[in-house]
């Protein structure tokens, strides 16, 4: 157990004396509680992260436009551009990956749904399909299906293991949704839950934030905290032990993931990569998301902000950017690469800030609550692994079938409830209209099809909505739907696609 002897020491050393400054205030408990806290902390690096981070917020980005060119065409691979017979064995090839237990999913899921406007996590968030289907029932579904699908292929009874990286705020209220909604039907064993580290909020000074009197103001060290939680929790260890070999790794708030995508999995496999990202193409070149290229040769994502808009606007000769891969947090890694960078590379992930509203109490020990930023979250990212990669490769999806991410509260023009309820709805459209059903309306008219699933409003063609228990993206919807007439809303679970089984 920390004293506060050494508490004390240790934080005027680090320039860091205020911290205790309420102390004399602080109850028994409260000043057991605060210990506890400060023993988990780093005190012996705090001076260098307070210090950074106050100079890495005083720096203008980086620019490196000129150091940067595109990933060599040899080395993606597409769901639209490549051959089909290609992309046929990337999916086979996945499959039975999946089939020998090889594969493990892992879900970057420490952030609460602050900007959608409520204090429980993402995941457990209803973005209002005719279901009521949380984004984790949508993803624990997928599996589930996903699973079914490798082992009618292959003859085998596999399981894909789901690891949940949560924070302090999230890991809680996430064991007990699974709990309460009996793990979605997935076997309890073989999801994993694990907690990423919480590191201080910093001024712009470079003073730790004070909280409450007792308490430090902390945030999770952002989704490149995986790789210290990895080892932190003997993760690594657990994949070992169950014959994991590649990961997918993904965000929660893409209502389109494909979860351990076959064909993301294969042609990684195939190409014998170490590490691989899967992007969409930029809807436009000034659009705020990072893109996967080269910089030195090297690859890693630089962000919307480290390039000019003269380069990111740049055109291939056929009229495409050429600046086009934009990330979009979806990744695959091998369980050995993984284990290099926790050992090797993980103290030299490149440190992000982030300017944040902080609520604190001030030096006479009043509570604030800033109306701007005033506060630094340091952060790691995810993808600042791939320059450690030695077979790095790029896979591109369409968008409107694999991304459609939920950042904001409604009446935000993108990435709302909204946007992603629609999108994941005119993907269902599409499904259905592709196995040859029609679709009608309230009065029993054809709704007019669309390649797009969409209406002129750019909304859903209907309310229409497939479980992933039925078609994981599509697949073994014709028998069940070619030549039918569908009154909308149309809701397709299991026990509707088995009353249409028996009625073929």
């Amino acid at each position: 157990m920390l004293s506060f002897e050494q508490a004390r020491q240790t934080l005027t050393s680090a320039g860091q004396s205020h911290v205790l400054q309420f102390w004399p205030e602080l109850s028994e408990e409260e000043k057991d509680s605060f210990l506890r806290e400060l023993a988990q902390l780093d005190l012996r690096g705090l001076r260098g992260h307070c210090e950074g981070a106050a100079a890495a917020a005083a720096s203008p980005p980086s620019c490196l436009d000129r150091d940067m060119e595109p990933i060599p065409a040899e080395l993606i691979g597409s769901s639209k551009k490549s051959d089909r017979k290609d992309v046929c064995q990337w999916e086979s090839e996945g499959l039975l990956q999946i089939s020998k237990n090889r594969v493990g999913v892992l879900l970057l899921a420490g952030g609460q749904g602050t900007r959608l406007g409520v204090q429980y996590p993402k995941g457990m968030y209803d973005v209002g399909l005719p279901s009521g289907k949380t984004l984790y029932q949508i993803q624990a579904e997928r599996i589930r299906k996903i699973q079914q699908i490798a082992d009618c292929k292959y003859g085998t009874a596999c399981s894909i293991p789901w690891y949940i990286m949560t924070s302090e705020f999230t890991l809680a209220p996430t064991k007990k949704f699974f709990e309460e909604n009996h793990y979605f039907g997935l076997e309890p064993a073989n999801i994993i839950m694990f907690e990423q580290r919480m590191i201080p909020a910093v001024t712009f000074d470079g003073k730790v934030i004070m909280q409450a009197k007792g308490k430090i103001a902390m945030a999770p060290d952002g989704n490149g905290g995986l790789y210290k939680a990895l080892e932190d929790n003997k993760v690594l260890e657990d994949m070992k032990k169950r014959g994991v070999e590649f990961l997918h790794v993904y965000c929660v708030d893409n209502i389109l993931v494909k979860m351990a995508d076959p064909v993301f999995i294969g042609f990684c496999v195939s190409k014998g990569a170490d590490c691989g990202a899967k992007v969409v193409e930029k809807t436009h070149p000034a659009e705020p998301v990072g893109v996967v290229c080269r910089v030195g040769g090297v690859p890693q994502v630089v962000e919307y902000s480290e390039i000019q808009l003269e380069t990111a606007g740049l055109r291939e000769p056929e009229g495409g950017l050429v600046y086009s891969a934009g990330n979009i947090c979806n990744h695959f890694f091998t369980r050995s690469f993984l284990q290099d960078v926790a050992e090797k590379f993980e103290n030299q992930l490149k440190q992000h800030v982030a300017l944040k509203k902080v609520p604190f109490v001030d030096s006479h020990g009043n509570q604030v609550t800033p109306t701007k930023p005033n506060g630094i979250k340091m952060e790691k990212f995810v993808f600042d692994v791939f320059p450690f990669s030695s077979n790095f490769v790029v896979f591109e999806a369409m968008r409107e079938e694999e991304f459609s991410p939920l950042k904001n509260a409604d009446g935000a023009a993108v990435d709302s409830p909204t946007t992603a309820r629609n999108s994941l709805l005119a993907q269902h459209c599409r499904w259905v209209l592709s196995a040859g059903a029609t679709l009608l309306d309230e009065h029993g008219n054809s709704i007019p099809d669309t390649a797009s699933g969409v209406s002129s409003e750019n909304s859903p063609l209907a309310l229409c909505e497939i479980s992933p228990l039925v078609s994981y993206f599509g697949e073994g919807l014709e028998p069940l739907l070619k030549g039918k007439q569908l009154a909308t809303p149309f809701i397709l679970n299991e026990k509707m696609a088995e009353e249409l089984q028996n009625q073929s």
